[in-house]
């Protein structure tokens, strides 16, 4: 299965005093890019995220955004830290018996002192467990997400790859066409230099028809090229590479079919073929 580096992700989980958001969100890159937005109370998370991520993605720029919301439908209790407390009210008793002029705590400084108001906010620990799921559950929406895209991608490539084919097949008749015309065109120059004896235009001419005459290689290169297209599509997998290294060979075909054709229909015909191939390139650039 043939996957694309574009995807999307979003999972939410309630954890009572909070709700814990995760995105992904993944376009093309030439490599594997991993980039992390996280609430600074989750920041210890990012490198199991990021071996997690690792694991299972090869390619691609992919952006983890990781928050907490409180919930305000259970506000937050404040409770006095009870232990503290006594801990103060003995410091102060001590102070007012050496220094009886001292001014007692008061109760802004009392609830203002480190530590007084316990927080029943969630510890990280309590958070680890939910946070790595939540994660699993959205690269596992990833990756389907990028499968689907990929399904895409390959039916498009594939219907490319077929129109490609049938141009090689309305070429291959016009090969001994061309080849009888060059070859009237070259009697006749080379009758024209026989009469002036011009050995070297002679040369030039043969060498020109040798260089020139036949696009079979070329159409045979360009069948073989897209065999091997059909075959990584069908093979799946990281193909995004191998695809990009044949639209180079595929167009490298085109340009020298092009530049040897002296017919009109085949001329045309190498032009629909780098046509085709810039537009499967486009595509190829979005596979892993």
């Amino acid at each position: 299965m043939i996957h694309s580096m574009t995807g999307f992700a979003s999972h939410s989980r309630d954890l009572g005093p909070v709700t814990l958001h995760l995105e992904l969100r993944s376009v093309n890159s030439r490599y594997l890019d991993l980039a992390f937005r996280i609430v600074e109370d989750l920041r210890q998370a990012e490198p199991q995220l990021r071996e997690l991520l690792g694991t299972r993605l090869k390619r691609g720029k992919v952006e983890c955004r990781v928050n907490l919301q409180h919930n305000d439908v259970a506000p937050r209790e404040l409770k006095l830290n009870r232990g503290l407390l006594a801990q103060l009210g003995r410091a102060q008793q001590n102070v007012l018996e050496l220094l009886p002029g001292s001014s007692p705590f008061s109760v802004n400084d009392i609830l203002r002192w480190p530590g007084m108001l316990d927080d029943d906010s969630l510890a990280y620990e309590q958070i680890q467990v939910p946070l790595l799921a939540l994660a699993g559950e959205a690269l596992d929406e990833l990756l389907a997400s990028r499968s689907r895209e990929g399904d895409k991608l390959a039916d498009v490539i594939g219907e490319r790859v077929a129109l490609m084919r049938a141009l090689v097949r309305r070429a291959e008749p016009l090969v001994p066409a061309q080849v009888t015309d060059f070859q009237e065109r070259l009697a006749g120059r080379l009758r024209e230099a026989v009469a002036t004896m011009d050995e070297e235009r002679i040369r030039q001419e043969v060498a020109v028809f040798a260089q020139r005459v036949d696009v079979a290689e070329e159409l045979a290169r360009l069948a073989t090229h897209l065999d091997e297209v059909e075959r990584i599509l069908a093979a799946g997998g990281i193909a995004g590479k191998r695809l990009d290294f044949l639209m180079q060979e595929l167009n490298r075909e085109a340009n020298t079919l092009g530049s040897k054709s002296f017919s009109s229909d085949l001329t045309s015909i190498a032009v629909d073929l780098k046509l085709y191939i810039e537009q499967m390139r486009e595509q190829v650039q979005n596979i892993e």
